[in-house]
């Protein structure tokens, strides 16, 4: 469970510092979405406060459950978003029930 998690956050923490190497797929947050959205039918999924160096920034993840499609999005105070991942194949994970009762 410690691996899964440890690698998850690096994986997000990597994503996080990804936007310069990213700068072709950069713009005002609306224009992007919008793109999102018409191009490829994805809906906010899950966002966050992330904390950088100048401040904080809002990670999300859209995602499309028509189409497989979900892109990891970067705003910026100043109303830039920047796209630092995206791919196929997206899936929801879904969490352990544990039953209730004891154990035997």
């Amino acid at each position: 469970m410690f691996k899964r998690l440890l690698g998850f956050a690096l994986t997000f923490g990597m994503a996080a510092t990804a936007p310069p190497a990213f700068a072709s797929s950069c713009g005002l947050r609306d224009t992007v979405v919008e793109q999102l959205q018409k191009k490829y039918a994805e809906e906010l999924t899950v966002g966050g406060l992330q904390k950088v160096r100048n401040g904080h920034s809002v990670m999300e993840i859209w995602s499309s459950t028509e189409n497989g499609t979900f892109t990891v999005l970067l705003t910026q105070a100043n109303g830039i978003s920047c796209i630092v991942a995206a791919g196929t194949d997206f899936f929801e994970a879904i969490p352990k029930i544990v039953p209730e009762g004891t154990a035997s």
